[in-house]
C-alpha cells in the first residue's frame, strides 16, 4: 500500500491503517429512519400520515386499556357507572381487567374439575418441554424429540387429560374447554397435516392413475366445503357410517375434521414445492440409482419443504384460528368460553363483553405472531440462496 505525501514522494506502509467507524449517517437509528420511513417523498408522506393516525389513536386506546381499567374486583359493581348500579362515575370508560382475571382459569381449561386442574397445568408443561427442543436447530437428539414431540407426549397427555388410569378419575371431553381445546385441536391438525399432506402431495403427483384421482377426489373435495360443513359432517354424519351402537367421542370429531381440512390445504401447498424443484433434481437422483421414496425424503421433499415454509407456517396459522369454528358443534375452544362467560349475570356490563373479546384476540395474535416470527428464523437459518 503507498502513499503519496504533500512533497511529491511516494513511500510503502509498514503496518494496515486501523480501521474507520462507518459515516454516522450509514448506521443506526436515524439511518434506518431514512432507508425505511423517509426515502422518498411518497414515504415521508406516509410516514407523517402514519404518526398523526397514531397520535389520535393512541391516547384514547392506552387510557382506556390501561390507565382507566379497572384491575381488581370481585363482580360487575367495579366495572360498571353508578347509572348502572356500580362504583364508577357516570361517564366512565375503561376495560374490565377484572374481569378476565375472575375467569382467567376458566378461559385456560373450561369446565375441568378445579380439584384436577393440576392435570391439565402438567400437560402444558409437557407440550413445552418436549416442543422446545425440536424447535431448537441446534439441540441434539432430534429423532428422539420429534418421537418424544409427536407419538409419546400426545399419549401421556390424552391419558393424563382424560384419567381413568393410575387412579385418575375419569373427565369426559365435554369438559374440556377453553385455551386447553385450542392447542390441542391446533397441535393435532398440525402434527397429522404435514404428514398427511406431503402423502396426498405425491399422491396427486402419481403415475399411478387410481391413487391420483383418489387424491385429487379427497382434496377437491374437502377444499370446494367450508370447514363448518366439514365439522358438521364429522360430527353428524360420521356416526351414520358406524356399526349400530358404536359412537365416537364429539371431541374426536372434531379434531378428525380439523386434520382432514388442513391435510387437504398442506397437499396444495407441498405439491407447490416439488413444482418449482428444477427437472434436473429428479434426473440427478434417478442417474444415482436411488429408488422413489429414496429420491423424495433424501434430495426432493427436503428442498420442497424449504421452498414452501411461509406456505406451510400460513397453514398452520389459519388452522389455529379456525379452532374457534369447533363452538358450532359445541365444543368451546378459547373464543367460545369467552363468549360463554358474558351470560354471567355476575360480570354483566357494558365493557365486560369488549374487554373479554381483546383478551381473546391478544391470546391468538400471541400465537400467530410467534409462529410468524419461527418460520422467518428458519427461513434464514436454512437459506439456500432464493431469498432476494
Amino acid at each position: 500500500m503507498t502513499e503519496t505525501p504533500s512533497n511529491g514522494l511516494h513511500f510503502v506502509r509498514r503496518e494496515l491503517a486501523e480501521a474507520r467507524k462507518p459515516p454516522s449517517q450509514e448506521i443506526g437509528p436515524l439511518a434506518w429512519a431514512r432507508r425505511n420511513l423517509f426515502g422518498s417523498i411518497f414515504d415521508t408522506v406516509l410516514t407523517v400520515l402514519a404518526l398523526l393516525a397514531l397520535l389520535w389513536i393512541l391516547p384514547d386506546l392506552i387510557n382506556w386499556l390501561f390507565v382507566n381499567a379497572i384491575w381488581h374486583g370481585t363482580d360487575r359493581t367495579f366495572c360498571a357507572t353508578v347509572a348502572q348500579g356500580g362504583i364508577q362515575p357516570d361517564g366512565w370508560s375503561g376495560a374490565c381487567w377484572a374481569f378476565v382475571g375472575d375467569k382467567f382459569q376458566f378461559y385456560m381449561f373450561g369446565s375441568y374439575p378445579v380439584d384436577e386442574r393440576w392435570r391439565p397445568t402438567l400437560v402444558f408443561a409437557i407440550f413445552a418441554l418436549t416442543l422446545a427442543p425440536l424447535l431448537i436447530p441446534k439441540a441434539p437428539y432430534k429423532v428422539a424429540n420429534a418421537l418424544a414431540a409427536l407419538i409419546v407426549m400426545p399419549v401421556i397427555s390424552f391419558f393424563l387429560l382424560h384419567g381413568g388410569v393410575f387412579g385418575l378419575p375419569v373427565v369426559e371431553t365435554a369438559l374440556w374447554g377453553g385455551l386447553l381445546v385450542t392447542l390441542i385441536i391446533s397441535y393435532v391438525g398440525i402434527a397429522v397435516s404435514l404428514p398427511v399432506g406431503i402423502l396426498l402431495a405425491l399422491g396427486r403427483r402419481s403415475q399411478m392413475s387410481v391413487i391420483r384421482l383418489l387424491c385429487v377426489a379427497f382434496i377437491e373435495l374437502i377444499r370446494g366445503v367450508p370447514l363448518i360443513t366439514v365439522l358438521f359432517l364429522a360430527s353428524f354424519m360420521l356416526p351414520l357410517f358406524l356399526p349400530p351402537g358404536t359412537s365416537v367421542d364429539k371431541f374426536l370429531r372434531a379434531v378428525i375434521g380439523v386434520s382432514m381440512f388442513a391435510s387437504a390445504y398442506m397437499a396444495e401447498v407441498i405439491r407447490g414445492g416439488l413444482q418449482a424443484i428444477p427437472k434436473g433434481q429428479f434426473e440427478g437422483a434417478d442417474s444415482l440409482g436411488l429408488s422413489y421414496w429414496q429420491k423424495m425424503g433424501l434430495i426432493i421433499m427436503p428442498q420442497a419443504i424449504k421452498l414452501v415454509i411461509p406456505g406451510i407456517v400460513n397453514t398452520f396459522i389459519g388452522m389455529f384460528k379456525d379452532t374457534s369454528l369447533v363452538s358450532i358443534i359445541s365444543m368451546y375452544d378459547l373464543l367460545g368460553i369467552v363468549r360463554a362467560s358474558f351470560a354471567d349475570a355476575n360480570w354483566v356490563t357494558a365493557v365486560t363483553p369488549l374487554t373479554g373479546l381483546i383478551f381473546a384476540g391478544f391470546v391468538f395474535w400471541l400465537f400467530c405472531f410467534s409462529m410468524s416470527r419461527y418460520s422467518n428464523f428458519i427461513e434464514r437459518h436454512l437459506d439456500t440462496g432464493h431469498k432476494r
